[in-house]
């Protein structure tokens, strides 16, 4: 069971950097410092996009519309980090302690 404590936390870092990269660059991309028509650039942000929109998808529709600020971002993070503080707070479960 410990395999899958371990499992289940590395996801989580795992989506925890995936969204820390997707946001950079969507500052690089829209302070015009990395070019969408670049094609090694274009693949990765639509590689990233098609990766986490499913998961953006369903918390912006609960959130209000605040224009051009997209906070669904800042909620995941939150529920990353609440489900990494109840997997740890939890461990003892998964270790047989």
């Amino acid at each position: 069971m410990g395999t899958l404590y371990e499992a289940l936390q590395l996801i989580l870092q795992v989506v925890w950097f995936v969204m820390i990269v997707h946001i950079i660059m969507s500052w690089l991309i829209n302070f015009q410092v990395l070019n969408l028509r670049q094609p090694l650039v274009a693949s990765i942000w639509d590689g990233l996009s098609r990766l986490l929109e499913p998961v953006y998808r369903p918390i912006r529709n609960i959130l209000p519309n605040t224009g051009g600020l997209d906070l669904a971002p800042l909620v995941l993070f939150v529920i990353i980090i609440i489900l990494q503080r109840a997997l740890a707070n939890n461990a003892g479960f998964f270790y047989g302690m």
